[in-house]
């Protein structure tokens, strides 16, 4: 799956994303529930300028926070934004609708390598908005050794500087990854022995983070840390200073894509939302905004050649094969990694 996609990203030509449309659903509301910094919320006044639906916004910090809130039954959102992992998961647990194709006509524009995934594999649940990968971001006035691969995160030589991801799935799976096992191994041993090594780097950390990295990194607060490759582009405006690396061992690449949950209020409603981020305009200013790399055709085409040839947003199909994505787990191993987590969390 990953040489695929990497090769047909790399070769993706351009094609026109269609609008919304006038009649595309009534007037009303949508809840849009999304990761924090990963959308251009001008683009609503847009939506409902088009639509007459008003848009609803909340965000979250990472897929299992998503998935607690869904399935506590705490919240209604017609429209989420999922990791692949974490839609294949709803999807077993029936926690997803299934969308009609005929509400998103600018489904189209999605490169063909993204379509029918592994995590949707009949392609009735989820349409893709973000791709990326996972690196390490650094602050080159502050590290003086060559950033190569993960075990710079361990490094003792930059105690107190250390941010690390505050979610199971990326912290873990780094050290998987350092450790030279598989991100979605089911070897209990290997798990442990990667929170084992999590819990020594503690005493290395400045702390764990998620959307704080911007402020930490940007501000020069800390040195080094783990991120998403859309996010390092977006800081690097802030702070040049700051420099990326795709670790040697490998790293994860993953897909967010847009997905309603199952009972959402206003289904149709949702669609035409999800119509409307597939158009060439809206693809393009979220582009602008965030720095993640774009899975519409017509949008990549019109991205400008720097951007179109920046090995962070589009790396190469070398790169991209030594990158991994996470899988659903069974429920004996996401309960151990709830397990392990807390047992890091409370040393």
């Amino acid at each position: 799956m990953i040489l695929s996609v990497a090769t047909a990203l790399a070769l993706m030509a351009g094609c026109t994303g269609g609008g919304v449309g006038g009649d595309t659903a009534s007037a009303g509301e949508v809840n849009v529930y999304n990761w924090g910094e990963y959308i251009d919320e001008s683009i609503f006044a847009d939506f409902t300028a088009q639509t007459g639906i008003k848009v609803n916004y909340n965000v979250y910090p990472d897929n299992e926070s998503l998935y607690s809130t869904l399935k506590g039954g705490g919240a209604e959102y017609d429209v989420i934004i999922p990791s692949d992992y974490m839609i294949s998961r709803m999807i077993e647990e029936d926690m997803l609708e299934k969308l009609d194709f005929n509400n998103i006509p600018n489904f189209s524009d999605i490169d063909p390598s993204l379509k029918d995934p592994d995590y949707d594999p009949t392609n009735e649940y989820s349409v893709p908005y973000m791709w990326g990968t996972v690196g390490i971001i650094y602050n080159t006035a502050k590290i003086d050794k060559p950033v190569t691969g993960w075990s710079s995160l361990f490094d003792s030589d930059y105690k107190g500087q250390i941010l690390m991801f505050d979610n199971s799935r990326d912290g873990i799976g780094i050290a998987l990854k350092y450790l030279g096992y598989s991100y979605n191994t089911t070897d209990e041993a290997q798990i442990q022995e990667a929170v084992d090594l999590l819990i020594e780097q503690q005493s290395y950390l400045q702390g764990y983070v998620m959307d704080q990295i911007f402020d930490k990194l940007e501000g020069g607060e800390a040195a080094i840390g783990p991120y998403y490759a859309g996010d390092f582009i977006t800081m690097h405006e802030s702070n040049p200073d700051l420099a990326w690396c795709l670790p040697e061992e490998g790293s994860n690449i993953f897909v967010d894509a847009m997905c309603i949950p199952k009972g959402a209020a206003n289904k149709t409603n949702a669609e035409a939302f999800i119509n409307f981020m597939c158009t060439t305009d809206a693809g393009l200013a979220n582009c602008e905004a965030i720095g993640y790399s774009t899975p519409l055709l017509s949008v990549k085409d019109a991205l400008p050649d720097e951007v179109k040839n920046d090995p962070v947003a589009y790396p190469s199909a070398e790169a991209l094969a030594r990158c991994e994505s996470f899988t659903n787990l069974p429920e004996n191993i996401l309960a151990l990694y709830d397990s392990e987590w807390l047992r890091l969390k409370t040393q």
